[in-house]
């Protein structure tokens, strides 16, 4: 065969392997392998700054910035917050940018949503009740998306490459630190025999040294929390207690819920029926973690997060629109108590993941001990 024609071949080839790839890498839109830890930062700095926003304005009377007939609402200030988040997410290459980007995007924007009760009322009211519900709703709704964009399926091959070369980005233009060139190689090797995937390689090999970088305050919060989380499981009591939180927590549920519908109050019948519903359903979760804990500890702890995620995901809207106080710090027990049980489950993976490595290994071989 000619020249000629093994390189007809291997175009061939390689247009085959594009075909079969998913829509969005056939797009060009790979999705970024950092892109949970930038959305969970996005959501946390959102959420924050709504319970602050209503913190501080409770706190000091409501004020009002103006004068003469003029308002400025901060719904502005949150306009302007996301408007320069999107002018240095598109001004900058590579990966650096995002987490600021991330950062002052969910200050904005929740500023933004803080203010939704004006937008849905005839009468423009910041306090109509079912707001904070309204915007417990929406941030949900985005980060079901999130998850179902990055959370259902593994990051694939040429994702991974995609990455390490989006790191590599950065690396020219500054240097690479220590770490940084540790995770584009970690991503090149995640990519395997992918085309290009040699190259990238001896890219980031030439790469120069250079430590100063920007700062990744969501990166250093994330290694805060894994690392916490980490210590927290490592007491035995401690997942123990958070079980026993859950469950007390669903009772109470379903108490308020049948002391709401008992005592006739105004409330609408959807909250009524969500609170029973879904507090019984995560109940029911919780009791059949219990059950099965003993004999399986891992299946044990699936159920448990089922049953925190079900009160995250639908419980807490019906108490939003209850309680906002309440229903802030019933927030924040759940986010507890969803992170201890993701770290026990993640904990348990790592050490199945070591007896798989030293079964496939054999006898003989003396496997890692997993990290507690």
């Amino acid at each position: 065969m000619s020249s000629d024609g093994a390189v007809s071949s291997d175009a061939a080839a390689s247009s085959d392997a594009v075909r079969r790839r998913g829509l969005l890498l056939r797009w060009g839109l790979p999705r970024d392998p950092s892109a949970g830890r930038h959305l969970a930062g996005f959501f946390v700095a959102a959420v924050a700054t709504v319970v602050l926003t209503r913190g501080l304005l409770a706190a000091t009377g409501y004020p009002q910035l103006g004068g003469g007939g003029l308002h400025v609402a901060h719904v502005l200030w949150g306009g302007l917050l996301m408007a320069v988040a999107f002018v240095l997410l598109l001004s900058f290459s590579g990966p650096v940018v995002r987490p600021a980007g991330a950062l002052l995007g969910g200050v904005g924007f929740g500023l933004f949503i803080d203010e939704i009760g004006k937008f849905v009322t005839a009468d423009n009211n910041y306090f109509y009740q079912p707001a904070a519900a309204l915007i417990y709703v929406v941030i949900v709704v985005l980060i079901l998306v999130a998850e179902a964009l990055h959370g259902r399926k593994p990051p694939d091959a040429v994702e991974a490459l995609a990455g390490a070369v989006d790191c590599a980005v950065a690396g020219v233009a500054g240097g690479f630190s220590v770490r940084d060139r540790h995770r584009a190689r970690r991503l090149v090797d995640h990519a395997g025999g992918v085309l290009g995937a040699q190259e990238v390689r001896a890219l980031l090999d030439v790469i120069e040294e250079d430590a100063d970088e920007l700062p990744d305050p969501l990166g250093a919060g994330a290694q805060w929390v894994v690392a916490a989380s980490g210590r927290v499981v490592r007491a035995r009591w401690v997942p123990w207690i958070t079980i026993g939180a859950l469950t007390v927590t669903g009772l109470l549920t379903v108490g308020r819920g049948v002391g709401v519908w008992a005592g006739g109050l105004d409330v609408p019948g959807w909250v009524v029926a969500g609170m029973l519903v879904s507090g019984l359903v995560s109940l029911g979760c919780s009791v059949v973690g219990l059950a099965q804990v003993r004999r399986d500890r891992f299946r044990g702890y699936v159920w448990f997060r089922r049953a925190v995620l079900l009160a995250l995901l639908v419980t807490q809207i019906s108490l939003f629109r209850l309680d906002l106080w309440a229903a802030t710090a019933g927030l924040l027990v759940d986010l507890a108590v969803l992170g201890v049980v993701a770290a026990e489950l993640s904990v348990m993976r790592e050490a199945q993941a070591v007896e798989r490595e030293a079964a496939a290994a054999g006898p003989g071989a003396a496997p890692h001990a997993a990290p507690r």
